[in-house]
């Protein structure tokens, strides 16, 4: 009797298994193909850098490519591998591109900015610079804010001069609790939230990143998935 309630039980128990590792197979595969509505939302694109490694762009544009930012430096030091090769099939394949940064507290503004214009081209058909504002692991600093104004003030107004384009500010929910970016500086605002909108800034946003999960053909793993409000 103890052993036919054993069996019971341990059945019960890998019953309930399977059933949460469907359910978990099923909410992957719909987070993995999940983007907002395009009636609500019609123009979308990504945001990509070389980790995604070597990006098949026509594939990306035949799956709902509108645009895409493609990294293009990182602090004063690093360049992405790839910008220059995304960049070229991005433009071939007909898909609005534009260059990002990732800023970095622990370095100065100019020497970012130096890298920053020595890296990317200046095109009139290009989309305006954007800058990444989020902790990074590798930077442990955390100046005062009249300092990271001051500094961003610096290096956009750097990067502008060369692009002769305002630039777009992408801000991480942490660094802009902490830095309130959106009341110091006057800027069009991107901000980050999977699957519901955000609103921790201060500005209503004009690009949202709705997932950074989503998987498309044409580029490896999961990629940041943006749209643009009407």
């Amino acid at each position: 009797m103890a052993n036919r309630d054993l069996r019971k039980t341990l059945l019960s128990f890998a019953t309930i298994v399977v059933v949460l590792l469907v359910i978990a197979f099923i909410l992957r595969n719909i987070a993995i193909s999940w983007a907002p509505s395009r009636d609500q939302y019609p123009v979308q694109g990504i945001s990509v850098d070389e980790s995604h490694g070597e990006i098949i762009w026509h594939v990306a544009g035949a799956t709902g490519v509108d645009f895409a930012y493609i990294q293009a430096t990182a602090g004063a030091e690093k360049r992405d591998a790839n910008f220059a090769a995304n960049i070229k099939g991005a433009r071939e394949a007909g898909i609005r591109y534009g260059a990002y940064h990732n800023y970095s507290l622990c370095r100065l503004a100019t020497d970012q900015a130096t890298i920053f214009v020595t890296t990317v081209p200046r095109g009139e058909y290009m989309l305006p610079p954007a800058v990444r504002l989020a902790f990074d692991n590798d930077c442990g600093d955390r100046p005062g804010r009249a300092l990271v104004l001051s500094e961003l003030n610096t290096f956009l107004n750097q990067i502008e001069s060369h692009s002769g384009k305002p630039a777009i500010i992408e801000v991480s929910r942490e660094f802009e609790e902490m830095y309130n970016i959106s009341s110091g500086i006057d800027r069009t605002f991107w901000l980050e939230a999977n699957f519901f909108p955000p609103d921790y800034a201060t500005k209503p946003w004009v690009m949202w990143r709705a997932s950074d999960m989503r998987r498309i053909s044409g580029v490896d793993g999961p990629i940041n998935w943006n749209v643009v409000r009407p």
